[in-house]
């Protein structure tokens, strides 16, 4: 019996720079190394991308979907390299070898191919094997002249069916066009990220993030799902009105199609509406917002996401607002504001309550 194809996203992360640093490199450290991150990478990815195997200094991933969160993909690459560059920066520093394997874990990088397309999923003696096209296109161009060509070391490589599929305008997001040609499968088209340039601003870019010092009120709630998967729930907008009270819907004001800082969301509330704008955004960890209603003072907030044992701890942090005036009006919605928000997070607790899809819709009564 033939296989239906699926149609889905494809992953290839590269660690670059791998062979040469195997060959210089005394074998034993660098294997460790090379493990340590794979495992970090790899660990990143998932649960939004399954590992369909490792290839070497590559890891093969893919998920099942015919249309793409543009923003989410963006943001699990940007986690991705920010936590392999964390423990690339960590495992120099703690290393007082000085064998060529740890000498040169500086110049070691990392690169991703993402395509969408269809494929086959087969189990050969008991090992599930991705088949077709889009599989062999997707490995093709992990040898390209991205380096070359734009001068990056790290980057992102999102081919044109990819970007469609995710709905994002890559030219306003400030990727950067290349074309790949490749004999028997012909031109391949895409887009550029820099993520060395991506990790610079991280570094040096404000952090807005309300501390237990700076907030008059924390709520908490813990979540049986991991920080990612959380992540992905509560930042996708159209997902509020499943958990938040007299939401109606959500009206997002996108760059690009990628949310984060400066994106705006427009909640409206029956007869009435909010103005939310995105002051911070660390994917998977935090992001605050500065929140603003009709007759009240605008407030800010930070909504973390903590792993735990069982899953992930979800807790708001509410700003204390220096203007006394502000304070003594606010004050007069503050038990309502409070009591919505906290109802709002036992709703979402329950979404992921007993291993359930947070994005299963309730059956129809």
């Amino acid at each position: 019996m033939l296989t239906t194809p699926d149609r889905g996203c494809l992953l290839l992360v590269d660690i670059s720079g791998y062979t040469s640093f195997l060959g210089a490199s005394e074998l034993e450290h660098a294997q460790d190394i090379l493990r340590d991150l794979t495992q970090t990478v790899v660990g990143a990815l998932r649960p939004q991308f399954k590992l369909a195997k490792l290839e070497g200094d590559a890891a093969f991933c893919y998920v099942v979907t015919e249309r793409i969160d543009g923003s989410l993909l963006l943001d699990t690459i940007d986690a991705t390299f920010f936590a392999y560059r964390r423990r690339l920066d960590a495992v120099q520093r703690a290393t007082t070898c000085d064998c060529n394997a740890c000498i040169l874990i500086p110049k070691l990088s990392l690169k991703f191919v993402v395509h969408h397309g269809s494929f086959v999923r087969q189990r050969l003696y008991g090992v599930e094997e991705l088949t077709g096209t889009d599989v062999i296109i997707a490995h093709r161009l992990l040898k390209n002249r991205i380096v070359e060509e734009h001068s990056v070391r790290a980057y992102a490589f999102l081919t044109d069916a990819c970007v469609a599929a995710a709905g994002l305008d890559p030219e306003v997001i400030g990727m950067t066009r290349h074309d790949e040609a490749f004999e028997s499968v012909g031109e391949i088209g895409g887009w550029v990220t820099d993520l060395d340039a991506r990790w610079v601003r991280e570094q040096e870019r404000r952090h807005v993030r309300v501390g237990g010092k700076e907030a008059f009120a924390t709520l908490e709630m813990e979540v049986a799902a991991d920080p990612s998967t959380v992540w992905a729930f509560v930042t996708d907008p159209s997902n509020r009105p499943q958990y938040v009270p007299g939401i109606v819907r959500i009206d997002e004001t996108l760059a690009g199609g990628r949310r984060g800082i400066g994106a705006t969301n427009h909640c409206v509330h029956g007869a009435g509406a909010s103005l939310e704008e995105v002051l911070d955004w660390r994917p998977f960890e935090y992001f605050t917002l500065k929140n603003s209603m009709a007759g009240v003072p605008s407030w800010v907030t930070t909504e973390e996401v903590a792993p735990t044992e069982a899953g992930s701890r979800v807790t708001i942090r509410f700003q204390r607002m220096r203007n006394a005036k502000d304070r003594a009006a606010f004050v007069l919605h503050q038990d309502g504001m409070l009591g919505l928000y906290q109802v709002s997070l036992e709703s979402l607790r329950d979404r992921f309550a007993a291993d359930r899809d947070p994005n299963e819709q309730p059956a129809a009564s």
